[in-house]
């Protein structure tokens, strides 16, 4: 059973590719790469590679995803599915997109070069880089010994802050209590990250936030106003921003960082007039920490036991899920950017994140299915051939036997998805009726997901002491209430 999609990187409106596409053809460049030792002046630098391979070998690339089984039908007998993807590209677009990981900070160079015109130029991954690539390897079941020798370095310490999109246009949600979420963790949650600034030198910013569990450098305000008395430079929130999240171009580090200014949570120190609402990523710039920050970082206690809590959640609960307080308590989360920010982190804590990551991409998929059947009657063959090969991807991932991100569900929904994967997919009307049972199918896994989340994942993390703050604060259980009268109603 082989399955291969090559398809152009989707773009947004803004021209930039999408992130999951733009982050997974950066996993699978770094796969493709031997990533060996290279001499850079007197020493060996381990894990790097040349501009020359990178361009090179984004010319090809090719990435594979195979999964071996029993057939349900016949368990002495071994089927094996196989996705292909393939990315192809001209030198001159392989450098642009080289240059685009580098300002992305998924790369730096160990020489200190600023683009990709040398071919000798030696490049290693940033911490932001391994994160984005074992995630990679994680969804895709890749053990290769050069990835893992590299994955396992002492240098792979980051924990990313992934920041929720919005599925169709993949804009970041910078909603007031989304981007309040943000900025504890750009702040610091256990305090500010004090350092003096008065040298004016700036230490190695990708050190500097190796982990990603470091606020942003602060120093105590230079005009000692006891109403705001941390500040940092506008260098020091971009790189931050730029190293700890998964933002993948500057003008999303602009978008967040003014939405900080723009809800209250930083000023300018000594700036008026226009400039003031415009950030400005320089480090003779300084931004102040408002009271309204340092109660939203937990610095100091609210005044108030609720903020951003008013107003109802439209959401829809998945077919064959009966609603209880954790079934409405989930479907709050799932539609909440902020709440199921807070909550992926929590499954990361807990090392099940992958229940998440399914449910979110088989929404996808599942939107990707409704626009493939309603685009054209009949549809295009192509298109059809492209979706059933990313649900091939998303079975090998999470519902294989054996798959990395293998997941909990029931026997018999497990044992049908096998028998339908297995089979032949045939072509034209064959194909179309495979994709759409296919979709069914995927429809129950992801309610048994959401039921799997809901019974387990959502009453610990309700009570989690770390997140109890932000859930009151939010008013989840309003939420709760509005949900189920609307549902009654």
């Amino acid at each position: 059973m082989h399955q291969t999609s090559s398809r152009l990187l989707r773009m947004t409106e803004d021209e930039r590719p999408y992130t999951r596409d733009f982050e997974d053809l950066f996993s699978t460049l770094m796969v493709s790469l031997p990533l060996i030792p290279h001499r850079v002046r007197f020493s060996r630098i381990e894990h790097t590679f040349t501009t020359e391979e990178a361009m090179t070998n984004l010319g090809s690339l090719k990435f594979s995803q195979s999964n071996r089984m029993p057939d349900p039908k016949d368990p002495s007998r071994i089927v094996t599915t196989t996705t292909t993807t393939t990315f192809s590209m001209a030198r001159e677009m392989a450098r642009s997109v080289c240059q685009r990981f580098l300002d992305a900070r998924f790369v730096e160079s160990v020489e200190g070069k600023t683009d990709f015109t040398s071919k000798s130029a030696v490049w290693q991954l940033t911490p932001k880089g391994m994160h984005i690539l074992a995630r990679f390897c994680q969804r895709n079941g890749i053990h290769q010994r050069h990835v893992n020798e590299l994955l396992d370095s002492p240098r792979n310490v980051m924990q990313l802050v992934i920041l929720e999109r919005e599925s169709d246009s993949d804009k970041i949600n910078s909603d007031g209590p989304t981007i309040s979420v943000l900025f504890r963790r750009f702040a610091g949650d256990t305090g500010p990250n004090l350092k003096s600034l008065s040298t004016g030198s700036d230490s190695d910013s990708v050190g500097e936030y190796a982990t990603g569990y470091v606020g942003v450098r602060m120093q105590r305000s230079r005009r000692g106003d006891k109403e705001a008395p941390y500040a940092f430079t506008g260098k020091a929130a971009y790189d931050w921003l730029m190293n700890c999240c998964t933002v993948v171009d500057k003008r999303e580090v602009f978008e967040i960082a003014q939405a900080f200014i723009l809800h209250g949570l930083v000023e300018p120190v000594m700036e008026s007039g226009a400039n003031a609402q415009r950030f400005q990523p320089s480090k003779h710039v300084l931004y102040a920490v408002t009271q309204k920050g340092m109660r939203t970082a937990c610095w100091v206690t609210s005044p108030n036991g609720s903020v951003n809590g008013e107003g109802a959640l439209q959401a829809r609960v998945p077919n064959g899920v009966t609603r209880d307080s954790n079934t409405n308590r989930m479907t709050v989360i799932l539609r909440d950017p902020a709440l199921r920010l807070l909550f992926r982190e929590y499954l990361r804590e807990t090392h099940c994140e992958e229940n998440l990551a399914f449910y979110v991409e088989v929404k996808s998929f599942l939107s990707d299915y409704g626009r493939t059947k309603s685009s054209s009657l009949p549809p295009r063959l192509d298109v059809i051939r492209e979706t059933l090969a990313s649900a091939y991807s998303l079975y090998n991932a999470f519902l294989a036997p054996g798959s990395p991100c293998e997941l909990n569900i029931d026997h018999n929904l497990r044992n049908a998805l096998a028998g339908r994967m297995t089979r032949a997919v045939g072509e034209d009307e064959q194909m179309i009726t495979s994709l759409d049972e296919v979709a069914q199918l995927f429809d129950q896994a992801q309610s048994s997901v959401f039921k799997l989340m809901a019974s387990d994942s959502v009453p610990k993390f309700s009570r989690e002491p770390k997140y109890a703050s932000v859930l009151r604060e939010r008013n989840v259980e309003g939420m709760i209430s509005n949900l189920a009268a609307t549902s009654i109603s």
